[in-house]
């Protein structure tokens, strides 16, 4: 699996705790949101939720880490685009839960609040249990079929509700995108050249002409 791990500003500084409890799983982590506090541009949960969306809109990531002080700001920042369907993390349980019921490709970590002695266990932990099970499986067994329709039903109907990623590219304030397109190692990370859609490939060429 692909999975980028997206801290935001006032989480930076858990950057290194996320990418130690990952490590040695055998997963290809693409580290993509802030490692350190005062960096420039600085990222906060609005633009982190965006840079989510990217990614995963554009397949490049499967899956992605993020979070913030409470986790809440991300969650909300990050489930307002298409295609992202994120779950609020606090321990191995929510983990567990969350991969086999709801099947999501995205968690938000509250990186600051509760997060004390053995935060890095806890983080640990929820790791271990989200890799433990089948994506979409289902709990218990017997309700598997009926939580596969609605995980359909709710991708359908964010299809429906969200407008078309290309077109959001569009008409996103600068305020908000370019920090996410300026940010080191992000443009690489998109590859712009081989965005195989052709909308979201002219999209962002007219997003980056406004930059040079």
């Amino acid at each position: 699996m692909k999975i980028a791990i997206i801290n935001e500003t006032s989480a930076a500084d858990k950057n290194s705790a996320i990418m130690a409890a990952l490590d040695e799983r055998g997963h290809t982590i693409i580290n993509a949101g802030m490692t350190e506090s005062g960096a420039n541009p600085e990222l906060s949960y609005i633009h982190t939720g965006l840079l989510s969306a990217m990614l995963l809109n554009l397949q490049r990531v499967d899956f992605v880490v993020g979070g913030c002080g409470t986790g809440q700001g991300y969650l909300n920042s990050a489930m307002q685009y298409p295609g992202v369907f994120c779950g609020h993390i606090l321990n191995s349980l929510d983990a567990w839960l969350f991969t086999q019921i709801n099947g999501g490709n995205c968690i938000s970590l509250a990186l600051n609040q509760g997060y004390g002695w053995a935060g890095d266990v806890n983080l640990k932990f929820i790791f271990d249990r989200i890799f433990s099970v089948e994506r979409g499986g289902g709990y218990p067994p017997h309700r598997a079929e009926p939580q596969r329709l609605s995980r359909n039903t709710l991708e359908n109907i964010s299809e429906l509700v969200h407008q078309p990623f290309a077109k959001i590219i569009d008409i996103l304030p600068d305020e908000i995108l370019h920090p996410v397109l300026t940010y080191p190692g992000v443009m690489e990370i998109i590859d712009v050249e081989t965005i195989a859609d052709r909308n979201l490939n002219e999209a962002f060429q007219r997003r980056l002409a406004k930059l040079a």
